[in-house]
């Protein structure tokens, strides 16, 4: 009984630094979500100069309320409060739904705006990146709660899931900071490439805190991100295809 019980000190003493990583991962997701869309969201609307839809504004309520909650639920579990992390799972699939749904809505709605703008093809052509993006997301949510009996997979399908929305945020610096002036309209997808490599450094520093910790790199990570990045170079090439008009352009028509 002596052996049992020091054993599962020592399984916990070693548990309680995991637990901290991700806390501070979730820390370091929100707050590049916040200053990321600080230039051309929250700044602007904190001056009352933002025009935008109410389905963008949701969505990025959606999508930030979604960082808030991942340091929430992080910070429970490191706290030893497991079993209301598990209570608030059920919370956290409704606001994923949610967050899917907007998603899509919300590139629906930039896909209108860019014909607007007379800039129909492009429209087209870029909203495979917050489709394909939203897409990822919900994947890796729903392979993360049908984890959720396997700690050790769950979380690191729930941090790679954080991080594959992240090179929005990023993207908002290049455009702002490094993006040459230009008339208003959709970018070329190419350059959302970059932003995408930037986020994922924050799943190398979980790979090298495996590599440290337990001496190899979780497999989760190691598929995951090779699957992220692929998506993200794919986009190029798929968004201009026949076929990717043909339905990104249907659905703009069945929405117009």
């Amino acid at each position: 009984m002596t052996t049992l019980i020091d054993d599962r000190r020592v399984r916990a003493r070693d548990a309680s630094p995991a637990r901290y990583f991700y806390l501070n991962m979730s820390l370091a997701c929100a707050a590049t979500a916040f200053l990321g869309f600080a230039p051309t969201y929250w700044m602007p609307l904190a001056r009352g100069a933002l025009s935008a839809s109410p389905v963008i504004h949701f969505h990025g309520f959606l999508f930030f309320t979604w960082t808030l909650y991942f340091v929430l639920q992080t910070w429970l579990v490191a706290s030893g409060r497991v079993v209301n992390h598990r209570a608030l799972g059920i919370a956290g699939v409704s606001l994923a739904t949610a967050m899917t749904i907007f998603g899509f809505l919300a590139s629906v709605s930039s896909m209108k705006n860019a014909a607007a703008l007379g800039q129909a093809d492009a429209g087209i052509t870029f909203s495979i990146v917050p489709m394909s993006g939203i897409a990822f997301f919900a994947l890796m949510f729903v392979l993360a709660i049908m984890n959720t009996r396997k700690p050790d997979i769950h979380r690191r399908l729930m941090l790679l899931a954080a991080v594959s929305i992240l090179d929005a945020a990023i993207a908002r610096w290049f455009l702002t900071f490094l993006a040459p002036p230009g008339p208003p309209g959709p970018p070329p997808v190419p350059v959302t490439i970059a932003p995408a490599v930037v986020a994922s450094l924050l799943l190398v520093v979980a790979m090298v805190r495996d590599w440290r910790t337990e001496g190899r790199v979780h497999p989760v990570y190691i598929y995951g991100t090779l699957a992220l990045l692929a998506v993200k170079v794919l986009n190029w090439p798929i968004s201009e295809t026949a076929v990717w008009h043909a339905f990104a352009g249907g659905i703009l028509a069945l929405a117009q």
